[in-house]
């Protein structure tokens, strides 16, 4: 098995519902965003999938969620807008963007940096 992955980032606001303390007010971050995808097999020029095309999907679905308030978003209006909730909302995303795609990769999890060394994961 072949596990290639990008990074990227996204700068949004949000504010945690049910949360008790400063995070419950609207504040920002500039999230990191990195992607996993595997293959069974290459391709004839050796590649399980071109970084280039990986960070194009990536960056796609970035660009619903950058300089944005993430609750006014239809999925966070049901689900709480945390760093666990967003690896999974870019998760479900980029699955269906992949699924699309003529290349044999799955998708093997999402992590979201908050911070520089708060991290959440999102995989199934």
């Amino acid at each position: 098995m072949f596990e290639i992955s990008v990074r990227a980032s996204f700068s949004g606001a949000h504010r945690l519902k049910g949360y008790k303390g400063k995070c419950e007010s609207l504040h920002g971050h500039n999230w990191d965003v990195e992607a996993f995808v595997a293959a069974k097999k290459l391709d004839a020029g050796g590649l399980s999938m071109d970084f280039k095309d990986l960070k194009m999907k990536l960056n796609d679905v970035l660009d619903t969620l950058d300089h944005r308030d993430l609750n006014g978003i239809a999925f966070f209006k049901k689900e709480n807008p945390s760093a666990e909730n967003i690896a999974k909302y870019i998760y479900e995303y980029l699955k269906k963007s992949l699924k699309d795609s003529s290349r044999k990769v799955s998708l093997v999890r999402v992590s979201v940096w908050e911070t520089k060394d708060s991290r959440a994961t999102y995989y199934k």
